[in-house]
């Protein structure tokens, strides 16, 4: 581990450096969800495909219902029927009707389509109480789209909205970004399951289950390894079973530079693993590692073992790693920032850029307002379920006063329209 500290841009940078978007492929639509398109997808054939109706009711020419009202209804004999997904063509005669149910192909010759509710509902015979305008309640081909046009762009990730969409078009597959696979493992001697009853010195795996949380929340695919012990020949056995079928490997824990620092003692020995360790000018999180294992060169992020650090962590440096995997490649990968003010004074060392769990609110002129939640410990874990969004204090700031304007990354969406996002 270096004596100097490193910047967290520089830190952050490296970790990018080592990920590229995965090499697309074709997955069936059941599959897609959550992926990133790697084509622009073309509509290739209109939507819809047919003039259809909007409306369950009667097919009519305007002239034979011109006038229809509560006190002059206009009759006329139902000659057919006209269900959805019927392939025949039956043509509209005047003087005539066809009753018509929505969906249902419109008949040549067809004007409107008068609502069942305008009507008494006649099999055989209809009465018109409500005269349509030309087109009224008529779906034209192509007015939702033409053939021939991009429906969904490049890049896009793949919601269930868009899902809808490929299959409205008869898409089977589409060619996407993968969701990497992301093993994470937890360390540490002293970490038991959560349900287990804990000794005396022992704590439950935090980290696991938020790191693969998190990990999901982006978009990849999490795989959480049960707790490994402070043992190398351990760690290290656990590490190449899963190389197998990872993509991405996170570690917590064992990273520091003490005794039992597994993690460090394992990926710093010479082999095929080339990790560098650092530390970063940053609170909290301070000690971090990345690099690559195996002959496969599986990316590996080396987080701290306290669970604010580790969270802190991820957010700043693996979720954009993860989000350039998926194929997100817009210019900035981060979570959304805003600039608000301080509520509350609180001190930050001078030498590190500085992540507060924070909430924002509004004061009473409709500003943004954030305040911490919790003390700067790197263990206080339970603050992180009241943060909102984590303030960021750069280097070469000691004391944050009230009233001063500061950066806030979010961990959730602001209400729309507002004007204090970024």
């Amino acid at each position: 581990m270096s004596e100097t500290l490193t910047t967290v841009a520089a830190h952050r940078q490296s970790c990018l450096d080592l990920v590229r978007p995965l090499p697309p492929l074709d997955l069936a639509l059941r599959d897609a969800l959550g992926c990133v398109l790697a084509e622009d997808v073309v509509s290739p054939r209109p939507l819809p495909a047919f003039d259809n109706s909007a409306m369950d009711g009667y097919a009519v020419r305007l002239r034979d219902v011109e006038g229809a009202s509560e006190d002059h209804p206009v009759g006329l004999p139902v000659v057919g029927d006209v269900a959805a997904g019927r392939a025949d063509t039956l043509r509209l005669v005047g003087g005539t009707t066809v009753r018509i149910m929505t969906g249902a192909p419109i008949p040549p010759g067809t004007e409107a389509v008068v609502p069942v509710e305008w009507t008494d509902r006649g099999v055989t015979h209809v009465t018109v109480r409500k005269a349509p305008s030309e087109g009224q309640h008529v779906r034209r081909a192509g007015e939702d789209v033409e053939g021939g046009t991009v429906v969904l762009e490049a890049g896009t990730r793949l919601e269930p909205r868009h899902v809808g969409v490929l299959a409205a078009i008869g898409r089977a597959r589409v060619r996407v970004r993968p969701r990497p696979r992301v093993v994470v493992v937890s360390t540490g001697t002293e970490v038991v399951e959560p349900g287990a009853a804990l000794a005396r010195g022992q704590l439950h795996d935090a980290n696991g289950y938020l790191l693969t949380a998190a990990v999901e929340d982006v978009g990849a695919l999490g795989y959480r390894v049960g707790v490994v012990a402070d043992d190398a020949r351990e760690l290290a056995a656990v590490l190449d079973d899963q190389l197998v079928r990872a993509d991405v490997v996170i570690t917590s824990g064992g990273v520091s530079e003490g005794a039992y620092d597994t993690v460090k003692e394992v990926l710093s020995a010479p082999g095929q693993h080339s990790v560098t360790f650092d530390r970063v000018a940053m609170q909290p999180g301070m000690p971090q590692g990345c690099g690559t294992l195996g002959e496969q060169g599986v990316p590996v992020f080396t987080l701290p073992g306290n669970p604010v650090s580790t969270f802190v962590s991820f957010e700043v440096f693996v979720r954009p790693a993860l989000r350039r995997m998926l194929g997100d490649e817009g210019p900035d990968p981060d979570r959304p920032r805003v600039r608000a003010l301080a509520g509350a004074r609180w001190t930050s060392p001078p030498g590190k850029e500085q992540y507060v769990r924070a909430a924002w609110t509004r004061d009473g002129e409709g500003r943004l307002v954030v305040e911490p939640v919790s003390g700067h410990g790197s263990h206080l874990v339970t603050a992180l379920a009241r943060a909102t969004c984590l303030v960021v204090v750069p280097v070469g700031v000691s004391v944050v006063e009230p009233g001063d304007e500061v950066e806030c990354l979010l961990l959730g969406p602001l209400p729309v329209g507002d004007q204090w996002t970024a």
